[in-house]
């Protein structure tokens, strides 16, 4: 298979799913040594065989509709665990180095938790990969994935999954292949004591196993693009704003599992469930009024440093302590504008009464109060914070209410609020 023909995105997965080194190296040889990567002219991979692309290769995965090179998606990969200023800072020394000769490409971070996401196998799709050469419907690419992520060989750009002499293979099914263990053939399930005609079977189900015709519903599908187009977009995961002060009951190391797992736990516990340093989370919620089938995945920040313009329409909540300096760099600084169009959120202890700002703000703001927590070695957790979940759900029940008023669907999300 030429070098040319292999697709980088998928390579990197497979490699990344197989454990294998991928060394940025001088030349092409594929025995060559590694050096750094602001010295590298390609990138080598040593699954399934040691194979060496051009560092500069432009892939499939594209920002703003302009396609990203390896390098870029390779060093993404590599500062995958730090936070976005120390990433950024990263990214500006390695320009630096590179000079004239190349730039890497500083990703948003909803593009790099979407990229990360991807090619650690948590994903089998992503808004911001095209399809590969001549997959018209997507459905391909999606396959080739799922393959990669288990370890399996990458196909090549403008190959089909199929058999050859049986036409093209459904790409669902060459999933389910390639984790089926081959028990026996028809002769060896079939054989007995002396030979069987079964060709009377064959005359019988012939009936059966003639071509359907195409539904109706295919047709109206092919016969309008504008509905082709709709159902292929994927709708965005919806983004939750926490408040960024100390003060904060719910911070980036308690969120996910207050709102996950139904227990509040002190940001600065040994029980938090995250990192402290985490710049962003996610967790998954099924949003029975608005798609009773799959969870929504929802993303979690302090703060919108990051933000383009249209992520704004995304944000479903705004958790908040009544410090107004919390949305000095929102799109909406006054709070009474803010929470006309998102909901707000107030987390305090049971039995106080929350701040004056808060009160003023109205209805717009969810008012909820959790009960003080009291660590000890002899209490259990599940038993002694019983009533957080009913908060929580307290709080899931107004978030979706929302969303649905918003225009969130199964398949779509509002383009403004």
């Amino acid at each position: 298979m030429a070098t040319a023909e292999l697709d980088p995105l998928l390579l990197l997965r497979q490699s990344i799913a197989s454990g294998s080194a991928i060394l940025p190296t001088a030349s092409d040889d594929p025995a060559a040594t590694e050096v750094p990567l602001s010295q590298a002219t390609h990138l080598t991979f040593s699954t399934p065989s040691r194979i060496s692309l051009p560092i500069d290769t432009q892939t499939r995965f594209a920002s703003n509709d302009t396609p990203v090179d390896l390098r870029s998606i390779y060093f993404a990969w590599l500062k995958r665990e730090v936070a976005i200023p120390e990433y950024n800072a990263s990214a500006s020394q390695l320009n630096d180095e590179l000079g004239d000769k190349a730039q890497v490409r500083k990703f948003a971070f909803v593009e790099r938790l979407d990229l990360i996401t991807w090619l650690e196998g948590a994903s089998e799709e992503s808004e911001y990969i095209k399809p590969l050469a001549g997959d018209k419907d997507g459905s391909t690419s999606t396959a080739a994935a799922a393959l990669a992520s288990k370890g399996a060989a990458a196909p090549a750009i403008g190959t089909k999954l199929g058999r050859s002499g049986k036409g093209t293979l459904d790409p669902r099914l060459a999933v389910i292949y390639n984790s089926e263990r081959k028990m026996g053939d028809r002769n060896s399930v079939l054989r007995g004591v002396k030979p069987t005609d079964f060709s009377h079977v064959r005359k019988s189900s012939a009936i059966f196993m003639s071509k359907k015709p195409p539904q109706a519903s295919g047709t109206n599908i092919a016969g309008n693009p504008e509905l082709a187009t709709r159902q292929k977009q994927r709708r965005p995961d919806p983004i939750i704003l926490l408040s960024p002060s100390a003060s904060s009951l719910l911070r980036m190391s308690n969120i996910k599992s207050f709102l996950e797992g139904g227990q509040f736990v002190p940001s600065d516990s040994l029980s938090a469930s995250s990192s402290t340093s985490a710049s962003m989370l996610h967790i998954n919620r099924l949003m029975k009024d608005i798609d009773p089938n799959r969870p929504m995945r929802f993303i979690l920040v302090e703060g919108p440093e990051q933000f383009k313009p249209e992520y704004w329409s995304r944000v479903v909540a705004v958790f908040t302590t009544g410090q107004s300096w919390q949305f000095k760099n929102y799109k909406w600084s006054n709070p009474t504008e803010l929470f006309r169009h998102i909901l707000g959120v107030y987390v305090g202890w049971r039995g106080e009464q929350p701040p004056e700002s808060v009160r003023s703000w109205g209805h717009r703001v969810l008012n909820v109060g959790i009960d003080r927590f009291k660590e000890s070695a002899h209490a259990n957790l599940e038993s002694s914070r019983w009533r957080d979940h009913e908060v929580v759900e307290h709080i899931w029940k107004a978030i979706e209410s929302n969303m649905r008023s918003k225009g969130w669907r199964r398949d779509q999300a509002p383009t403004s609020i």
